[in-house]
């Protein structure tokens, strides 16, 4: 029977300690760690809103909903988001070229191109500042108050006793609404409606739309708003440490750099669920 043994050198190797596992630093490792926890927080907000989505009716629709654009163009879903869309994935392609430049130790290169990255995260924040002012201030959505909804529950008009009604009028089933405000109060719908050949004006409460719908919009997306503002400051200072040499003297090929890649793109990666959901569906 064969036997193997050890010399003294070996075990002295085995056990020294101090090696990377996975071939990945402590540091990054952490981060890996921190990020994979963080995926189950926003897993379980965006599957949370994806099933109060298909199960309510009248939730609002996507394209009623975010069809606006700055300087008071209307009716226009979706091309805004696309823009803040495209920004931010923009920046997930300077945050790789900052990554390369420091694997060069090319400390001009590396303050570039996470200059490139922070604008590009901060005209993102921009964007949804604007989109949020529009929502509360223009349009009085929040997280207790709904305006925006859809005509049907099942394909029946949800007007309770006003359906005989409601069957004349100039609006499908399906359509979406949203209740306006005029002189601070809220404005009751009115409905062009056609009885014997003539046209006229029925006055009706409308109800208001799924409050959830408020909520998880301003909760969700201000919670990735907040990552990428967390993200923004961090950037901001490791790019500062950058360009002092800081990073340079320690001759690891700027890891700190590549550990806030790691969350920029983690960021990155959430906005595309975050817009599928929100957006899309």
């Amino acid at each position: 029977m064969a036997s193997t043994t050890t010399t003294g050198e070996e075990q002295k190797i085995d056990w020294q300690g101090a090696s990377e596992p996975f071939k990945a630093s402590y540091g990054k490792l952490m981060m890996w760690y921190f990020l994979v926890s963080d995926a189950f927080t926003f897993a379980g907000f965006l599957i949370a809103y994806g099933a109060l989505r298909f199960s309510v009716p009248t939730w609002p629709v996507p394209d009623f909903v975010f069809s606006s654009l700055p300087g008071g163009i209307h009716h226009k879903p979706l091309i805004f988001v696309t823009i803040m869309t495209f920004v931010l994935l923009a920046s997930s392609y300077t945050m790789v070229r900052a990554v390369q430049e420091g694997q060069q130790e090319n400390k001009n290169g590396v303050v570039k191109w996470m200059f490139f990255t922070i604008i590009g995260g901060l005209i993102f924040l921009g964007c949804q500042a604007w989109e949020w002012n529009t929502l509360i201030n223009g349009e009085n959505m929040t997280i207790r108050i709904n305006p925006f909804g859809t005509h049907t529950e099942a394909g029946v008009y949800q007007e309770g006793d006003g359906h005989d009604i409601v069957k004349g009028t100039t609006f499908e089933a399906g359509d979406s609404y949203i209740i306006h405000k005029h002189d601070g109060e809220w404005a009751p719908l009115k409905y062009n409606v056609i009885e014997g050949g003539k046209e006229t004006d029925v006055v009706k409460e409308q109800k208001f739309g799924p409050k959830a719908f408020g909520a998880l919009f301003f909760f969700i997306t201000g919670f990735h708003g907040f990552h990428v503002l967390s993200g923004v400051a961090f950037l901001l200072i490791i790019m500062l440490n950058s360009a002092t040499g800081l990073y340079e003297k320690r001759k690891n090929k700027y890891e700190m750099v590549e550990k806030i890649g790691l969350y920029w793109h983690f960021v990155d990666l959430v906005w595309v669920f975050v817009f599928l959901l929100f957006y899309l569906l």
